[in-house]
């Protein structure tokens, strides 16, 4: 077992060794704690993708309390969630190759298959 001292002085070191100047004499919080690495890793999975479900079992959470802990902390998939959306409910450009394109003024009656 390791004091909590040494420990803490050993990943300072790293923090400066891997950190940019700005982000480790600023006080940054990225990396403050080896904990907020667990944090850091939920974040970036569900930032990218992964969903909640998934991301709670591998993190050995319930899907409540993943949520209630980090959804505040999933951005930037706006755009795509917004695309997945409205993709489905876009008309077709033109008529369906397989659907029969009825003639001016003639009602449209589908084949009735027997």
């Amino acid at each position: 077992m390791l004091a909590g001292s040494v420990f803490r002085r050993a990943w300072d070191k790293a923090r400066k060794a891997v950190l940019p100047e700005y982000e480790y004499e600023y006080e940054s919080p990225v990396g403050k704690r080896v904990y907020d690495l667990r944090h850091t890793c939920l974040t970036t999975w569900l930032n990218n993708g992964i969903p909640p479900a998934q991301a709670a079992e591998w993190a050995g959470h319930s899907v409540p309390v993943l949520l209630a802990t980090y959804a505040r902390c999933i951005t930037g998939q706006l755009a795509e969630l917004q695309q997945r959306i409205e993709g489905p409910q876009r008309l077709p450009a033109g008529p369906s190759p397989s659907m029969p394109v009825p003639k001016p003024g003639s009602t449209f009656a589908p084949r009735r298959r027997a």
